[in-house]
């Protein structure tokens, strides 16, 4: 495989900070600058940063003396730099919108962190292990476009990649309807302990948009490319609560499922145990040996023991049992910034290069 150069735009805040991490010496991508605000550019990322480095691996040295440049002003110059950008900006939604077109319009592919395009229709929001052939789509996008090689690829929440890939292989027997209720890190507000105080001892049962993008999301993760655009499934119906917990990182949601072939619990959990994604065939850097993992144990998974699995890339399930009111119900985790965030859009970046969209 090919090296590719990266710039990560938005680089001063959490998920831009993980991007580093796992970029710092990732055999494919080469981190050849960063961007952020103008109240960060001209300055080294080290300075930038000052104490807001949140990650629990020291700043790789070769970021450090990196002078930031500016998201906005600098586009023509990033895009001219690189192969591909990852975007993890913290802007306002219509800003982002017109930031990721602007830089895809520079014939410059977008791998992007950010929720401002999810349901434009020919924009891919991308699983890899779920849906990779959404990635077809980007041709019609870039007519759109009128680019060459410019795109824009999303990836989908982070709340919804604690649930979705447990679901996916078993829209077989017709996935109906879904509660899932979702337990969520304080790392998904950009936050830690130390700049959160109010979150140790407490529950907040309210996390702005994050249900209308947990119920809506899947919907289009699950669609089919028709012509120039996604379409979205209309089912399972789908209904969540969104609670933000004491936990540093790793959301946990616990699910309730109906279907129209109710399977086994043996089936389900061999269909489980057997499942490969296309990250996983064509064995991409970041891709888990394992994508989903069945714990026996009463008491698991626990976001503290199990949100490191494959390097925080693997989905962990357990409690799956039968309901009084629903076929059945379990309980699965992902580390929000590694699988729901950072580290997903990684991933989809190698799917994006094994398939030829970044040459």
């Amino acid at each position: 495989m090919k090296s590719y150069k990266v710039v990560i735009v938005g680089a001063t805040g959490m998920v831009g900070q993980r991007f580093i991490t796992l970029l710092a010496d990732h055999p494919w991508f080469n981190i050849v600058g960063l961007a952020a605000s103008g109240r960060s550019a001209g300055k080294t990322y080290k300075e930038a940063i000052g104490s807001r480095w949140a990650m629990d691996v020291d700043m790789p040295e070769k970021v450090k003396d990196m002078v930031v440049m500016d998201a906005e002003a600098d586009k023509e110059k990033i895009a001219g730099m690189v192969d591909f950008i990852f975007c993890a900006v913290n802007m306002k939604k219509d800003e982002i919108k017109v930031l990721e077109e602007a830089y895809a319009k520079l014939d410059c592919p977008v791998i992007s962190n950010n929720s401002a395009h999810r349901h434009t229709p020919d924009v891919p929001m991308i699983i890899p292990e779920v849906n990779p052939e959404h990635a077809e789509i980007i041709h019609a996008q870039r007519k759109r476009l009128g680019t060459k090689r410019g795109f824009i690829a999303v990836k989908s929440n982070c709340s919804i990649q604690s649930y979705v890939p447990a679901l996916h292989p078993l829209m077989k027997f017709g996935v109906k309807e879904v509660i899932a209720c979702t337990y969520q890190a304080i790392s998904g507000a950009g936050k830690t302990f130390e700049t959160w105080p109010e979150m140790v001892d407490n529950i907040i049962p309210y996390i702005g948009g994050e249900e209308e993008k947990s119920e809506l999301e899947p919907l289009k993760v699950w669609g089919k490319v028709e012509g120039d655009r996604i379409v979205d499934t209309e089912t399972p119906v789908i209904t969540t609560q969104c609670i933000r917990v004491p936990v540093s990182n790793g959301h946990t949601a616990a699910v309730f499922v109906k279907f129209d072939k109710k399977p086994s619990i043996d089936e389900i959990k061999k269909i489980w145990d057997e499942y490969e994604g296309e990250p996983q065939k064509l064995k991409l850097p970041s891709a888990p040996e394992k994508f989903l993992t069945y714990f026996e144990e009463d008491n698991r998974p626990q976001a503290n023991l199990d949100r490191m699995l494959y390097g925080g890339m693997g989905v962990s399930i357990g409690r799956l049992r039968e309901d009084k009111v629903y076929d059945y119900k379990f309980v699965s985790l992902s580390h929000n910034t590694l699988r729901g965030a950072a580290g997903g859009a990684v991933e989809l970046a190698e799917l994006l290069a094994a398939k030829g969209f970044l040459d």
